[in-house]
């Protein structure tokens, strides 16, 4: 009960927020398109085994 809180050193904030800015600006992006890239890819491979979508 009687813990203090210390703030983290210079050094441990600045790689926190080269880690942060890391994977918000270069990593993420990257899987985002990567993930509708795929489902794109997944949903023309149906439509060429299963034929276009339409009325029968």
């Amino acid at each position: 009960m009687g813990e203090t809180l210390t703030r983290p050193s210079r050094s441990v904030r600045a790689r926190e927020l080269f880690t942060f800015l890391l994977l918000a600006v270069f990593i993420w992006p990257f899987i985002a398109v990567g993930v509708v890239a795929g489902w794109g890819f997944v949903v023309w491979m149906y439509h060429v085994l299963a034929g276009p979508p339409g009325p029968g």
